[in-house]
């Protein structure tokens, strides 16, 4: 037993880091999706292979407790909007990285249009601007699920909030054009 104050890393880094495809790749994901280092997307990787591990295990079992956590597993996924509501389990081992990367706080933030890039959100939810219903979320990473995406907005005391502010101007002209456009 440890410290608990001190918590224990969530991801593994690669067996191999200098394989050229593999930074080539996370540079480009890195890039995408505005992270801050490629620990964010080892974590990722972590949460993808947690999935597919259990869905894996559960396939080999036809236990009636298998049957449930299937169901569990299944109803999580599609809580988190990675799976639709009536996919199978071998669906699940079908998942990228770029689905969780999708479903992060961060990505979800600029495709809402509140803010222009991916990093510009980041620095919005780190500096407390960003809120989930009525609770203050300050985690780029953090998991939206199907439910919580509709009430992402800016808190009321942030000067985000205000459609006036200078950085709220601009989205609201660039949403005008483009329907001007269609």
């Amino acid at each position: 037993m440890g410290d608990p104050r001190k918590q224990k890393k969530t991801y593994k880094t690669p067996k191999h880091p200098w394989k050229k495809e593999r930074i080539d790749r996370d540079k480009e994901l890195s890039k995408k999706y505005g992270l801050k280092n490629k620990r964010e997307i080892w974590k990722s990787e972590a949460v993808l292979r947690k999935f597919t591990h259990q869905a894996k295990s559960l396939i080999k079992e036809k236990t009636e407790q298998s049957k449930k956590e299937q169901s569990q597993l299944l109803k999580k996924l599609a809580k988190l909007n990675l799976l639709p509501e009536n996919s199978k389990l071998e669906d699940v081992l079908s998942l990228k990285i770029e689905n969780i990367l999708d479903r992060r706080l961060q990505t979800i933030l600029m495709k809402k249009g509140l803010a222009h890039s991916t990093k510009q959100s980041r620095q919005f939810i780190i500096h407390g601007h960003v809120s989930i219903g009525d609770n203050k979320i300050n985690v780029p990473s953090y998991l939206v699920t199907k439910d919580e995406e509709a009430h992402i907005k800016f808190i009321a005391k942030s000067s985000l909030a205000n459609p006036d502010h200078p950085e709220r101007n601009s989205e609201i002209k660039k949403i005008k054009a483009v329907k001007k456009e269609e």
